[in-house]
């Protein structure tokens, strides 16, 4: 019998927030496949599951994933590519064997994950294998409730974009949305500012970094973080109404 993998959202950082779905699954499942960003780093989602789960006779797979922009229709850059096809291959392996497979992901599996990535490959090349997504709290709801107010109520039209995108692009989804998400600000506050000063926002938008974590930080003054960088878990919410 061949294993299941599983793309599993473990929250935004606050350990509480695991639901209880996907804490039965990663208890049950013998192998925890983790992500993280730095090659001599260490995996957030393991972190999180440290404090509800414990790793006890787990077999735990630390696996690098370069940060390295993606677009959407544009050539993949090799080495991105290449931890794609090692972490599909290593799934692969396990699940043949007969063990479950968890891709612990943070916040929510459909909103920038990289598990998604692993799954489209291993849906190419294994597309008998038994794949399953379990939702999370997702870092945007949870910046939402940091900053204590909505995102959307009633008939409002809401976006979510990276920052990292182009202020023609921003400009555009700014003029045309009532809330407009900005995630991966914290390398372009000096850029996202002044563009919210521009088109009067700068009152309308709340930075939230690291939500829901201890070091959780919620300012509304974003004048006097123009020229610092945060965190990479920083997200800034506008909202117009």
């Amino acid at each position: 019998m061949r294993g299941t993998f599983y793309i599993v959202g473990v929250g935004p950082g606050d350990p509480e927030l695991l639901t209880l779905k996907a804490r039965r699954i990663l208890r049950r499942s013998p192998v925890w496949f983790a992500p993280k960003g730095r090659k001599h780093g260490k995996s957030m989602a393991l972190g999180i599951l440290d404090e509800t789960v414990g790793r006890d006779n787990k077999e735990i797979l630390e696996h690098y994933f370069p940060m390295i922009k993606i677009r959407t229709g544009e050539q993949v850059d090799p080495e991105v590519e290449k931890a794609w096809m090692g972490a599909a291959a290593a799934v692969l392996e396990r699940t043949r064997n007969g063990s479950d497979v968890v891709f612990p992901t943070l916040g929510d599996p459909s909103i920038y994950s990289t598990g998604f990535y692993v799954y489209a490959i291993l849906r190419r090349i294994a597309p008998d294998l038994d794949m399953k997504i379990v939702p999370g709290v997702s870092s945007i709801g949870a910046s939402a409730a940091s900053a204590g107010q909505p995102l959307c109520l009633g008939d409002d039209r809401m976006a979510v974009i990276p920052a990292t995108f182009e202020n023609s692009r921003l400009r555009e989804v700014l003029l045309n949305f009532d809330t407009v998400v900005l995630m991966k600000v914290h390398r372009v506050m000096n850029r996202i500012v002044p563009l919210l000063d521009e088109l009067h926002l700068l009152d309308r938008a709340v930075l939230v970094e690291r939500s829901s974590q201890r070091e959780e930080r919620v300012s509304r003054n974003l004048l006097i973080e123009r020229d610092v960088k945060r965190h990479y878990f920083s997200t800034i919410i506008v909202r117009k109404l």
